[in-house]
């Protein structure tokens, strides 16, 4: 079955981009980024940058984050997937990373949330931008990363 991703939640003020890999079935039921409750995105990035983006509504959630000049995205376009693991994309369609230097001007940092989108990384390096890879907000990952959190901390204080 064929999946497709959002459009990017973006705009000429954003100078951090977080690149997740495409919407699991959850998100793309809701129309949200990270809409699986058992996801730790919003409760990590709302760590980060000092807000409680979980209890926020979806809406609010991405002014907040338009705010503090965070914009989301996705490294597809669309793939196949059986179910919502990154494991399983297959086929998949790349986003036209290009249009950022003209929709996102400002940015400055990608960051990659999991190892899948991070296997992009190289495209986004050599347009110039300063990057990192992130380990997955996914909820399956939570017991396997002790760390986690600080790490998302620390690359929103760059």
């Amino acid at each position: 079955m064929i999946k497709r991703g959002f459009p990017p939640a973006l705009n000429e003020k954003t100078e951090i981009l977080i690149l997740g890999s495409l919407p699991g079935d959850e998100s793309l039921r809701k129309r949200q980024y990270y809409g699986n409750p058992g996801n730790d995105f919003w409760r990590l990035v709302g760590n980060a940058i000092g807000e409680n983006l979980q209890d926020m509504n979806y809406e609010t959630r991405l002014e907040t984050l338009k705010r503090h000049r965070i914009g989301l995205w996705d490294v597809f376009k669309a793939g196949k997937r059986e179910g919502s693991e990154d494991a399983k994309i297959k086929e998949e369609e790349i986003n036209q990373f290009s249009m950022l230097k003209e929709k996102a001007p400002n940015l400055k940092l990608v960051l990659f949330n999991g190892m899948k989108s991070g296997e992009y990384e190289p495209i986004l390096k050599s347009m110039g931008y300063e990057t990192k890879v992130l380990p997955s907000s996914s909820g399956a990952n939570r017991r396997f990363l002790k760390n986690r959190k600080s790490e998302w901390e620390a690359a929103f204080n760059h």
